[in-house]
């Protein structure tokens, strides 16, 4: 007799009693599949994250190591140079139980770092808790030297926080890191702009090791996958956004002007080689800023009236469009012109007189020469052009809040407003803007988009180049050398006398003056914006300088407050790039 008949157990008991035992074994198989995987991505794969987490020493209701990308400068004649970055610093916390004498403990650290007394003591009165936090933020050198001292009772515990070793220089372009209630993420400039990039999914929050172990296994192996990370290079140059601001700074301080801003670009790629402006901000200390407008980048989000420097773009859309002949039209000028009960005058209500040349137009800032040129375009394809630079539109500069302007008046069919628009009244756009339109003018009638970012270094080793498109033809070449040829004539003689002319470097420049406009509406007797731009060497420009400033004290033209800073960065620009003389 089979032993199965012996225990009564039939052929179909049998096999349901082996298929229960192989789905145990499969069920069982499955799991530590699971729990090996996921030990070898929790101890391998995140190997360094984990190690990071051990500094922490208490789990519980410590956050992990931040964690985040970096941002460099370029440099010029060296390596890159970080302006955002991770540093590390330490938390210094004590353990209740294992204090023998607490005056004592209080008295040896409060050498090293400022302590309150009273708090800490009462911390220290708290004898069944293992952990008290008395400070943060503690430098690493002081840290080294306290452990010497194996003081019995305290934790170090390190941090990564978000260091800008350029501190103010620079900052409205970088922006900061910060809590924006939900999570810790980039707040303005670059650090919002490429959170995406700079984040690190490793930094988010600590997780228990067996609540990780089985928790959303697949998404979390996964979840990155289509998420590239990485460190950012700039375009900006170290050496030149330290002399912008410098220039900056001094300019402010010597004319006490509400704001100051500037752009240093190359006109033939939109690369931008410094951006700035002032009153600023230190990252580091972001917190303690009153004011959150000083967190604006004015050069993107700010929107003026710009004045005499449009003048240059009206003069090439009517020498683009064949509308005058530099050379040879000229016009009589009243000094003043009555546009249907609207009266345009010169900056100093002089006539010219007849025969008056284009060029006398850009060399005196003549308002009346600047109607004239828009009555021969005729408004719809001044509109067109303006248009075409670029003005009204968001120059797609890879910065966030970036302002469109306010240039209703190029739609508009009454002729005072495309006269007024054609000297920089009565339209207000940003900085950046200008610039770009102002490009136009010297690389050969393109139309670039501003950047400021070169490369993206990714974290598997790929690196990615910023290449943009070659931009749309506004002008002609011929008509970009001619205007460029009289905005020389400019500088070589009528900026200040013509004492500004450069014997071994063609300069094509102009200033602008304009009233600033009322909350209310219509302008100021006696507040001005003033604006200078200028490109070098002018036929073949590698670097276009645009500065602006409002309402500073003392001088009523640009020409007075932003000649000296243009030329000393002029200068600086020559001698740092070694730029061979062109003339």
């Amino acid at each position: 007799m089979h032993d199965k008949e012996v225990w009564g157990i039939s052929e179909d008991q049998e096999m349901r009693s082996k298929d229960r035992a192989h789905l145990v074994l499969l069920v069982w198989f499955v799991l530590i599949a699971i729990v090996v995987c996921r030990a070898f991505y929790v101890q391998i794969v995140k190997h360094s994250y984990y190690v990071g987490l051990a500094d922490k020493q208490y789990v519980s209701t410590t956050p992990i190591n931040f964690d985040r990308g970096t941002v460099f400068l370029s440099h010029y004649r060296s390596t890159p140079v970080p302006i955002a970055q991770l540093s590390t610093t330490y938390r210094i916390a004590i353990d209740p139980t294992q204090i023998v004498n607490a005056e004592d403990l209080y008295e040896k650290l409060s050498l090293s770092v400022m302590v309150d007394k009273v708090m800490f003591l009462e911390k220290a009165g708290k004898k069944n808790d293992p952990y008290e936090e008395i400070t943060k933020n503690i430098p690493s050198e002081i840290i080294a030297n306290l452990k010497k001292q194996k003081l019995k009772g305290t934790i170090f515990v390190k941090d990564n926080i978000r260091a800008y070793p350029q501190e103010t220089v620079g900052s409205k372009v970088i922006g900061f890191v910060g809590n924006d209630g939900a999570r810790v993420k980039g707040q303005y400039g670059i650090e919002r702009y490429y959170d995406d990039v700079l984040s690190r999914t490793s930094a988010d929050q600590t997780v228990n090791f067996f609540a990780e172990l089985f928790t959303d296994i697949e998404k979390t192996i996964v979840s990155n996958s289509d998420k590239q990370e990485g460190d950012i290079v700039l375009t900006i140059d170290a050496e030149a956004g330290r002399a912008l601001h410098s220039a900056l700074a001094e300019t402010r301080a010597t004319w006490n002007s509400e704001q100051v801003g500037g752009i240093i670009m190359d006109p033939q790629t939109g690369a931008i080689i410094a951006m700035d402006g002032l009153p600023s901000f230190d990252p580091n200390m972001y917190g303690e800023v009153k004011d959150p407008s000083l967190f604006l980048n004015q050069n993107v989000s700010g929107v003026y009236e710009m004045g005499s420097i449009m003048k240059p773009i009206t003069m090439a859309s009517a020498i683009d469009s064949g509308a005058i002949n530099e050379a040879s039209t000229t016009y009589n000028d009243t000094g003043f012109r009555d546009l249907n009960g609207y009266t345009v005058h010169n900056f100093d209500g002089k006539p010219r007189g007849k025969n008056t040349s284009m060029q006398k137009i850009l060399n005196e800032s003549l308002n009346v020469g600047t109607v004239f040129l828009v009555e021969q375009l005729g408004a719809k394809r001044f509109q067109d052009y303006f248009k075409k630079f670029g003005l009204g539109s968001e120059s797609g500069i890879d910065l966030p809040g970036e302002a469109s302007g306010l240039t209703k008046n190029l739609d508009s069919s009454v002729f005072v407003d495309s006269a007024t628009a054609g000297f920089g009244q009565g339209i207000a756009i940003t900085p950046i803007q200008t610039i770009r339109a102002l490009s136009v003018l010297g690389n050969g009638g393109k139309l670039v988009t501003p950047h400021v970012v070169d490369s993206i270094i990714y974290q598997n080793g790929n690196v990615k180049k910023i290449i943009q498109d070659e931009g749309e033809q506004v002008i002609t070449k011929d008509s970009s050398e001619r205007i460029s040829r009289m905005l020389v004539h400019v500088v070589d003689n009528a900026l200040t006398h013509g004492t500004r002319k450069m014997d071994h470097y063609s300069i094509a420049a102009k200033t602008g003056t304009a009233q600033m406009v009322k909350p209310g509406g219509g302008y100021y007797e006696d507040r001005y914006l003033h604006s200078f731009f200028g490109y070098f060497p002018a036929y073949e420009p590698k670097y276009i300088i645009f500065l602006f400033q409002t309402y500073p004290k003392g001088a009523e033209y640009a020409s007075a407050t932003l000649t000296d800073p243009f030329f000393k960065l002029v200068k600086f620009l020559i001698s740092y790039y070694e730029v061979p003389p062109d003339r």
